[in-house]
């Protein structure tokens, strides 16, 4: 780094909105949402629009400094803190809070990358539409890190991840330039598709300062429903079942083992659950343009099937909003519980749906086998392939040091089954600084490369979030 950036960093935001260490904690800006990474930063920059932000970047390039790009610093794999060096600049986009644009006649709604998903949402809801992307940190988490990392969420079944929902993009690049992207536009062939590089890209090619997002007619009718299950085969095949079923209506389709759900009545006994214990429980939402009768009445009558045909244990639809909120409430939880329980080795994996069972099956056995009393904490998103295989350490045993210990050995066990099963290690999570290593192992040489020169292209410094991804 040449002459420090930080006079010209104040000129262009105002003091007020440049943090120094010491002057300010900026612990909430350097230290990641598991409390896993914690870096140094020579300053917090809070731009308050995208011109502000090409000027920040350009100021930044001048004199060397690299840039961390944060939305809401939810992400979980390292992604969006500094490292240790003190000489990189945190980017944050809090201030980019603004609704730009609501066209209810396109179903379209722009918005600035430092609105928070909720926000989002809320918007929509103004506008009498939907906006379908849903997340657990969703008061936090901010619309431009979403699409940073690609987000999915308990809706992709039916919607899609967040790069389904976008239409375009306003993204500074690492030379300071603004590209204008925002058409709201289903169709538009011409050229490279930019918009789709930047999106899950975490930071690493360009910062997204807005975007024009897809919302969708506010169905009509809700139902929510809980099933218990004996095994994880009998889940993926109710998965089958419903989607035959329910078409284009299935929106979430969650799956728990019993262990997880064990852990939410251990640390929050007051959420109550729907049915007794049993190995799996799946929760199903069904949402439909039509009436609530009809809709009802083909839930009721695809768990009455499988509960004849042995699949299901015993099943029950929530019959108020009050109580689908609390099923949901319940599933929600158990990251929470298990963060409570003490650190654990985490794992966001996705698998054809047909593998899920014997991948479960299989990686099970292996772990017990080489650390036995590993208790497994395994839930997702099952109707889009996408399991957070967790494990915790054994009953009485310091869970740090288990995590410390064993990591490695765990993930190698992990994701040598994930690759025999066609599977991928990070379905929704990303990259960031934790799979990094982990990525060069397991992707192709050439996907690599391809990667590398695409950001050699586009950032040819390296300022942009260095050192995550590739």
């Amino acid at each position: 780094m040449s002459a420090s950036p930080l006079p010209e960093l104040a000129r262009i935001v105002g003091a007020a909105h440049l943090l120094l260490p010491g002057a300010e904690d900026l612990a909430p800006y350097t230290v990641d949402w598991r409390k896993r990474y914690s870096g140094r930063a020579l300053a917090v920059v809070r731009p308050a629009d995208a011109p502000q932000v090409a000027e920040v970047v350009r100021a930044c390039a001048a004199a060397g400094a690299a840039i961390v790009p944060q939305g809401g610093n939810t992400g979980l794999v390292g992604g969006s803190v500094p490292d240790d060096s003190g000489t990189q600049v945190v980017l944050s986009t809090k201030r980019l809070n603004r609704v730009r644009e609501v066209d209810a006649a396109n179903a379209t709604l722009t918005v600035e990358a430092g609105c928070t998903l909720a926000e989002v949402q809320a918007a929509a809801e103004r506008a009498g539409l939907l906006f379908p992307l849903s997340l657990g940190s969703e008061g936090s988490c901010t619309i431009g890190g979403n699409l940073s990392t690609n987000a999915g969420g308990t809706q992709v079944l039916r919607y899609g991840n967040a790069r389904e929902l976008c239409l375009g993009l306003e993204v500074v690049t690492p030379q300071g330039e603004i590209w204008n992207g925002l058409q709201g536009l289903r169709k538009d062939n011409t050229g490279y598709d930019l918009r789709d590089l930047y999106i899950g890209s975490e930071g690493t090619l360009g910062i997204v300062t807005a975007a024009t997002l897809k919302l969708f007619p506010k169905p009509r009718t809700l139902l929510t429903a809980w099933a218990a299950l004996d095994t994880l085969e009998a889940a993926c095949a109710l998965l089958q079942a419903a989607r035959a079923a329910l078409d284009a209506g299935l929106t979430g389709f969650e799956a728990m083992n019993a262990f997880s759900l064990q852990l939410v009545a251990r640390h929050f006994p007051q959420i109550p659950q729907p049915l007794p214990s049993a190995p799996w429980s799946v929760l199903l939402e069904l949402s439909d343009t039509g009436g609530e009768d009809e809709a009802r009445a083909r839930l009721e009558a695809l768990l009455a099937r499988a509960m004849d045909d042995g699949r299901v244990r015993d099943a029950v639809v929530a019959q108020s909003l009050t109580q689908a909120h609390a099923m949901w409430h319940l599933r929600e939880c158990i990251p929470l519980a298990q963060a409570e329980e003490g650190l654990n080795i985490k794992h966001d994996i996705g698998l054809p749906a047909s593998r899920l069972a014997a991948f479960v099956a299989q990686t099970d056995a292996a772990l017990q086998a080489a650390l036995p009393g590993t208790r497994f904490v395994n839930f997702g998103h099952l109707g889009d392939g996408n399991l957070h295989y967790n494990l915790q350490a054994p009953e009485g045993a310091d869970a740090a040091a288990f995590l410390a210990q064993h990591e490695a050995a765990v993930n190698a066990i992990v994701y040598d089954a994930v690759s025999a099963h066609g599977g991928t290690i990070s379905a929704e999570h990303g990259i960031g600084q934790l799979k990094r290593d982990e990525l060069k192992r397991r992707k192709s040489p050439v996907a690599l490369g391809l990667m590398r020169s695409l950001k050699h292209a586009l950032d040819p410094q390296g300022l942009l979030n260095p050192g995550r991804v590739t």
